[in-house]
């Protein structure tokens, strides 16, 4: 067994062991349909991921999921309005990297970031450097040397402040030196559109969404922002293979709740999203579309929110990132 396997193996073991004890706990629950926020606009990954999990979720349950999105300010104003909510598992959150990000960068929340707890930890997936297919760009040097010949005239798109899209940008930048100019959209989609219309000269974005522009030779790619090539994309080399030093940004998302969420009503989340990430129809759909299946025990996952939030504030602190 691969490690990797051996780890989801691990985890699903872990859920499955209190999924009697959570039972016990919340039989009451839940009695009444479930709002799952996304803080982003339609057709992106975590919008994607959502409308894949939700369905299985609400079978579980028994009760349906309804996906709400809420997006604006690269993700807090859907966190800010689950943060509202109450605690009582009716109300979640797609999570993703702005949740430990936002903190790190932004003078001024619309919401306390201890008011958003982490459930549970679904998939990884990796971010891909991307130009336009009519770009003489052809490689992360002859990127690095045109941002140098013409400092500040280029300019990268993102789906937002505070995203890991937007903080993958400044992490290159921060590396290589190079001065790029960022335009953020309320999501990775006008983000890709304006990339297709030569509006942004470069951008990051999620593999899955980029893939079928890339196959279709609309856009060209660069390099990949993960220690390992991507089987889709084996040709493609990484950022450290590229000559960027200290470079392995891989994008997550997972389902996170307003804090204090009662116990039993915790384990029972985790117990049915472990069931539904593993299940071969989910597992291979993510997959599909590029990302990895990727459970954490809950120990494990607040070590991961921790070290990842640690990560973005040293980031923001050395590059001097700050959104007011």
């Amino acid at each position: 067994m691969k490690r990797r396997d051996f780890m989801a193996a691990g985890a699903f073991a872990g859920f499955a062991g209190g999924a009697g004890i959570a039972a016990a706990q919340a039989p009451y629950w839940p009695t009444r349909p479930l709002r799952l926020v996304v803080p982003f606009p339609p057709g992106g990954l975590i919008d994607r991921m959502a409308r894949l999990v939700g369905p299985s979720l609400a079978q579980s349950l028994g009760q349906p999921v309804v996906v709400d999105n809420k997006p604006g300010a690269g993700g807090n104003l859907g966190a800010a309005d689950v943060a509202r909510a109450a605690a009582d598992g009716y109300t979640l959150l797609m999570a993703s990297p702005p949740l430990t990000i936002s903190p790190a960068i932004y003078k001024s929340l619309p919401y306390p970031p201890q008011q958003i707890e982490p459930v549970a930890l679904l998939g990884r997936v990796q971010n891909v450097l991307l130009v336009n297919a009519r770009s003489p760009i052809r490689s992360v040097a002859q990127l690095g040397e045109s941002a140098k010949a013409r400092p500040g005239q280029m300019n990268y798109g993102s789906n937002g402040n505070g995203t890991s899209l937007h903080l993958c940008m400044e992490l290159y930048k921060s590396i290589s030196g190079a001065q790029i100019t960022h335009v953020p959209y309320r999501g990775a989609a006008g983000a890709m559109t304006a990339l297709l219309a030569g509006e942004v000269d470069v951008m990051f974005d999620n593999l899955p969404a980029a893939l079928p522009h890339i196959r279709a030779g609309k856009i060209r790619a660069l390099a990949v922002a993960a220690r390992e090539r991507s089987r889709a994309l084996p040709d493609v080399p990484t950022m450290l293979e590229a000559g960027v030093p200290r470079f392995d940004v891989t994008a997550w998302f997972g389902i996170a709740a307003p804090a204090g969420l009662p116990g039993g009503v915790g384990e029972r989340l985790r117990q049915v999203l472990a069931d539904a990430v593993a299940t071969p129809e989910i597992a291979q759909a993510m997959q599909n579309q590029g990302a990895e299946p990727y459970l954490l025990q809950q120990a494990m996952l607040r070590q991961f929110w921790a070290e990842d939030s640690a990560r973005w504030s040293r980031l923001a602190s050395t590059a001097g990132i700050a959104i007011d």
